[in-house]
């Protein structure tokens, strides 16, 4: 998946270095205090070492998630189980307002990127295998000695008032309590609906057969629409014309 390289190239450190001076128990505990206080799910993903801390509570069982260890430990930064059960649209978006979130930050100087979260609301399947509203805050520290990010905390708990008719993606100012930025992500001005939601796919690297199957329309309909973007786009592969979004987005 295109945007998924982009995030771990922008975020996963090569080499580890013990001189972070954060120490990763001292967040273990942070995760672990949200998930009791609040009853929401808390992953923890450490950039350094690759890996993924999740807390669960009452609400996994909500969402159908059955985590028999507490923590879960996963060797790698993206908590997969939990990933697959957003609604494609919202993961797509969910990755690519990440990656904003991680640029925003970059121009902050470091004393300062504290106070700053996402707060955004995006569309999990439940038990029963339907759609809700998930509120989704996250957080990222950076180490004060080389300056890099080393955690991500991620915050996820149902949603109390489910009549939202679409998802929102937000930088909050915490400390001045004010919207930072808002990321509409809208490029419908230029591709048509069913032109995005296959631009979608290919970002989710989905082959035309695939996305025929997905979209349940034929590979000649998915291959007429995808000359159709690059033509808009004035590109020469659906690869740059994911990019090209990509980089509008961004």
């Amino acid at each position: 998946m295109e945007i998924v390289k982009k995030l771990n190239k922008a975020l996963l450190h090569n080499k580890p270095d013990g001189r972070c001076l954060l120490n990763i128990e001292d967040f273990k505990n942070i995760a672990e205090a949200y998930t009791g206080t609040e009853n929401c799910i808390a992953v923890l993903s450490d950039m350094q070492y690759d890996k993924s801390y999740i807390f669960s509570s009452k609400t996994s069982l909500e969402l159908g998630l059955n985590f028999h260890d507490y923590p879960v430990t996963i060797d790698s930064i993206w908590e997969e189980e939990m990933l697959k059960k957003i609604h494609p649209d919202d993961r797509m978006k969910k990755y690519v307002h990440e990656l904003r979130f991680f640029r925003f930050l970059e121009s902050v100087n470091i004393e300062n990127r504290s106070e700053f979260s996402v707060f955004s609301k995006i569309r999990m399947e439940d038990k029963k295998g339907i759609y809700q509203w998930i509120r989704h805050r996250m957080f990222y520290f950076f180490s004060p000695y080389n300056r890099k990010l080393r955690f991500a905390l991620c915050l996820y708990d149902i949603e109390w008032d489910q009549s939202a008719l679409s998802s929102r993606f937000l930088i909050i100012n915490t400390v001045k309590g004010k919207v930072a930025f808002e990321d509409k992500m809208d490029y419908n001005n230029i591709l048509s609906s069913r032109e995005m939601e296959i631009l979608k796919q290919i970002g989710e690297g989905l082959t035309s057969k695939e996305i025929a199957d997905v979209l349940s329309i034929s590979i000649h309909t998915v291959n007429r629409h995808r000359q159709n973007i690059l033509e808009k786009l004035k590109v020469k592969n659906s690869v740059s014309a994911f990019n090209e979004v990509m980089d509008k987005f961004l």
